[in-house]
């Protein structure tokens, strides 16, 4: 392009054409790179899984994350094919209130274990931003030993505004890690809340980390988390705060004491220990193998493990329903009618929910 500069007016200016602009997209990127990846067979995902691929491993719990119906068709296909080499493992669930040292904990507790063979499987429930959807899922950084062992499987998930969802993908997640060989599976949770009742309903053992010299202890002894709890360990138990960390273990072992006994009939021990400094880690240990050893002679372990999987079953049943309702054409056309009338004053929100679920029933009918 020539430039006006150059004209005869102005003289003895001149401006060079200049070079081509060149465009922001890097050359030697092809198309084919960003082109969808393709998804893996049935059969691919299965053979992938049983040889221990951690990445073949990794895309199938993505696949099973994913909210697409294709992918949940194709997940429980090899969810299915899964299953009968699955349940050799043993599945412990570890919460605490935020700050309870639960991933550092999980780092000093996966490598010793891991120093007696096996491989173990982290799945850590990561609670997603109310108001971005976001999630860090940054778990990973503090588990500095275990995300380097090439016998540690570390996944992440977010909750993404479902728990309910995301324990029943974290479930299914399990069925995966055990095929592929993972015989030690930990299950971290959000922190002491609606979790701990989704998360007990996955694991054989409940581990519940507390704090001491926080205030008031007994704010720490609640006794639903309680009641689900198979061993209580007082973590930071090290220096100056290893005495309020044994005064507060006496505390929950009287108020365990109130609790009826527990339907394994196992009484839940109370322990001290420190995670960061590696401190009475195997006493924690020795504790949990010693569960194991009880419930298996009295047989409540299968009997728990059955009592999941009709859970779980009955979960399944309800989450389906449920997405089955407002998945439905004529009722999310609905919905913002009735959600108006309610904010007007002219429906009761049970008038509206009983017009929507009889109008939900009179389309199930008429099929």
């Amino acid at each position: 392009m020539e430039h006006p500069e150059n004209s005869e007016e102005y003289k003895g200016l001149t401006v060079n054409a200049g070079v081509e602009q060149l465009s922001s997209v890097n050359p030697y990127l092809t198309a084919n790179r960003f082109a969808r990846r393709a998804l893996l067979s049935v059969q691919e995902y299965v053979d992938g899984i049983l040889k221990g691929d951690r990445t073949i491993l990794s895309k199938a719990v993505t696949l099973v994350e994913s909210t697409r119906p294709e992918h949940q068709a194709l997940a429980a296909q090899v969810i299915e094919k899964c299953l009968p080499y699955a349940g050799n493992s043993v599945r412990i669930g570890i919460s605490g209130v935020p700050g309870a040292g639960k991933s550092t904990s999980i780092d000093a507790f996966g490598i010793h274990v891991l120093e007696g063979g096996g491989k173990l499987a982290v799945l850590a429930i990561d609670p997603s931003s109310e108001i971005t959807k976001g999630s860090i899922l940054g778990d990973k950084t503090r588990m500095e030993r275990l995300s380097v062992h090439p016998n540690a499987f570390i996944r992440p998930s977010p909750t993404a505004g479902s728990l309910g969802g995301v324990a029943r993908k974290t479930r299914e997640t399990i069925i995966l890690c055990e095929a592929a060989g993972y015989d030690k599976i930990f299950v971290e949770t959000v922190g002491v809340g609606q979790s701990e009742t989704a998360v007990h309903s996955m694991v054989d053992f409940f581990l519940l980390l507390q704090l001491a010299g926080t205030g008031d202890e007994l704010q720490g002894i609640k006794r639903g988390i309680m009641e689900m709890a198979d061993g209580i360990v007082i973590n930071k138990a090290d220096g100056d705060n290893e005495a309020k960390a044994e005064l507060a273990a006496r505390s929950f072992r009287n108020a365990l004491h109130l609790f009826p006994m527990p339907e394994s009939g196992w009484t839940p021990k109370v322990l001290t220990y420190s995670g960061f400094y590696g401190l009475r880690i195997k006493e924690v240990w020795d504790m949990i193998w010693e569960y194991f050893d009880f419930v298996r002679k009295n047989g409540y372990f299968e009997h728990r493990r059955n009592e999941q999987a009709k859970y779980w079953m009955y979960e399944t049943i309800n989450e389906s329903i449920r997405n089955n309702f407002y998945f439905n054409a004529n009722i999310s056309d609905m919905l913002p009618e009735m959600e108006k009338k309610v904010l007007e004053g002219k429906l009761t929100s049970f008038a509206a929910a009983g017009i929507l679920l009889d109008t939900y029933n009179a389309i199930l009918s008429s099929k």
